[in-house]
């Protein structure tokens, strides 16, 4: 059997992590296992541990792929995309930390993933924080953390909601009560 080439291994190995940051947000850590994983990405799972100790450490580098997108957006556009009926029915391209909340809480203190976890909660906190209204750092600590926590309980709820209307309920009352946000819209 041919070897593959450094350069296409990295190519591979930046498609598992996709397709796991995908699937992992979709069914949750322990929905989806390592061969499938393989196969959604196209590779055979032989080659899975020649490029990841374990699915604990494809995990949490699948973590770390997801949440870099949620850094790049302005303020107004993060929140707006965070609490849209889109964001709700597309957990797979969505925010990690609100589709891998329950799962992350159930991983030992101190795991990687859950290490990850607490870094990004904390970068998210700190990408509001820094673009609210002037006031002491820790009050736009404080106000940047209830803000997360009403942005990512709004998407997990409307998330288990059969109801459409009241999953869109549950946006709109986050939008009016985020700080920074646009408000209704």
């Amino acid at each position: 059997m041919p070897r593959v080439s450094q350069e296409q291994a990295k190519l591979n190995r930046q498609r598992v992590v996709e397709v796991a940051s995908s699937l992992f947000r979709e069914r949750g850590l322990h929905g989806i296992g390592v061969v499938d994983i393989m196969a959604a990405a196209g590779l055979t799972h032989g080659g899975f541990y020649g490029q990841f100790a374990n699915k604990d450490a494809l995990a949490a580098e699948a973590f770390d792929a997801a949440i870099g997108a949620e850094y790049q957006a302005n303020l107004d556009a993060f929140i707006e995309n965070y609490l849209s009926l889109g964001h709700v029915r597309t957990p797979g391209r969505g925010c990690p930390v609100a589709a891998l909340v329950n799962d992350v809480g159930r991983e030992p203190s101190g795991s990687a993933l859950r290490s990850r976890f607490t870094h990004a909660v904390k970068g998210l906190a700190g990408l509001i924080a820094d673009r609210l209204p002037k006031s002491s750092k820790e009050r736009r600590r404080q106000r940047a953390l209830v803000a997360l926590s009403t942005m990512v309980g709004a998407v997990v709820l409307a998330r288990g909601v059969d109801d459409e209307a009241l999953a869109d309920e549950l946006l709109e009352a986050a939008r009016t009560t985020v700080p920074g946000s646009a408000g209704p819209g």
